[in-house]
């Protein structure tokens, strides 16, 4: 019997995976070009020092030791310490005027075990370079001068090293942090936006509910004014109210599976803007003045198009008084032949402040977004915030 589909693709990642995990290993062993170019310099150098150089007594020893160290090189972001042992002992058995390469070399070792390690190996790399140099410096006689020499050549660059790695590893932790925060605001702007979807549907719920008690009702009256020699379409009829009172129950059904803990089914209208004026007065105070205009013909909205206005004017409202500080708010309905426009505008702090409070707009968006319309807070041309609407109205002449 073949394997499963499921087995068969998992069996794939995981060779997948292993052949990517093989090939970082691999790419790790090949160091960058840039160290391939320092050690092929030092090897230039340490070959031209066994061809030319006084200093060196036996160029054929010399030329194997310091071209191993500095082949070596190449590979010091990697295996540091190893490279700063080996680089020691190489300065060690070819350089005992300390006048060649090699020494430079070990400049350069310290300050990649001081970046590319963390303590306490970082410390076991200087205390090696920088030990070896103080114990052949006493076994030639130790001088002041050459303390400060190893200070200056070896613990200098392991100090500017251990700097740069401190700097590096706090630049990757911010950017780690702000990834993380990044991740969590996603994540919270997700969870408040599942949560504003059910609250719509929570409401729109409601009015598909009201629709459909309605259209039971006057179904069920036309239905008792038929005579008998309509029995066909009685019967029609009351297939239609069952229809009807069996979608009804789905739909508290419905209401069970999205309202929150404790929350019972609304018996309240939802509002409209029929009831904006009230709203506007209820938000006015002796602190605030709430002014309304009214643009336009007004005509009568679909009643999840006329809630959703209602609730986009009531959160900028919401946001003026309780974010903004403003002193001025005023609210515009403008209705076209096609389109209902809303804006809030108030003169307080900005749109920065004005949304800072919750995530009220967010849920103007899902709203917006139901009815293919289009949605900006964006700051006011005189100061503060305007949030502004645009819903087509279907059906409009």
């Amino acid at each position: 019997m073949p394997a499963p589909p499921i087995a068969y693709g998992r069996h794939v990642s995981s060779q997948t995976a292993a052949t990517l995990r093989n090939r970082a290993r691999e790419l790790r062993l090949v160091p960058p070009l840039i160290d391939i170019g320092v050690a092929v310099a030092f090897a230039l150098f340490a070959v031209a020092e066994a061809l030319v150089s006084p200093d060196v007594r036996s160029p054929g020893p010399f030329l194997a030791l310091a071209g191993l160290s500095a082949v070596l090189l190449a590979w010091r972001r990697r295996f540091p310490l190893l490279v700063a042992v080996t680089v020691t002992a190489a300065n060690i058995a070819t350089n005992t005027d300390g006048e060649l390469s090699t020494l430079l070399a070990l400049v350069l070792v310290c300050f990649t075990v001081g970046s590319e390690t963390e303590p306490p190996r970082s410390y076991v790399g200087l205390i090696v370079v920088l030990g070896s140099f103080v114990g052949v410096s006493i076994r030639d006689g130790l001088e002041p001068s050459d303390l400060a020499a190893g200070l200056v050549f070896f613990a200098g660059p392991w100090v500017v090293g251990t700097a740069v790695r401190s700097r590096a590893k706090r630049a990757e932790e911010a950017v780690a942090r702000a990834e993380r925060l990044e991740a969590e605001r996603e994540a919270e702007n997700a969870r408040a936006a599942a949560e504003e979807r059910t609250r719509i549907a929570r409401e729109l719920h409601d009015i598909v509910a009201h629709s459909i008690s309605v259209v039971t009702i006057q179904t069920q009256a036309v239905r008792r004014r038929l005579g008998p020699e309509h029995a066909a379409e009685a019967a029609d009829l009351a297939a239609v109210e069952t229809t009807a009172r069996e979608a009804l129950t789905e739909m508290r059904r419905l209401f069970g599976v999205l309202r929150s803990d404790g929350e019972s089914l609304s018996l309240a209208p939802q509002p409209g803007l029929a009831d904006l004026d009230r709203m506007v007065a209820q938000a006015g105070s002796d602190q605030l003045r709430v002014d309304l205009r009214v643009e336009g013909e007004p005509v009568e909205l679909p009643p999840g198009l006329d809630l959703a206005a209602y609730r986009i004017v009531q959160e900028g409202l919401t946001n003026a008084i309780r974010h903004s500080r403003a002193g001025a708010v005023e609210v515009r309905l403008s209705y076209g032949p096609h389109r209902l426009d809303l804006a809030v505008t108030d003169d307080g702090r900005g749109p920065g402040r004005a949304s800072a409070g919750g995530h009220g707009l967010i849920g103007v968006r899902e709203r917006v977004a139901l009815y293919g319309g289009t949605v900006e807070l964006a700051a006011a041309p005189g100061g503060g915030a305007r949030l502004a609407a645009s819903l087509p109205v279907p059906g409009a002449p």
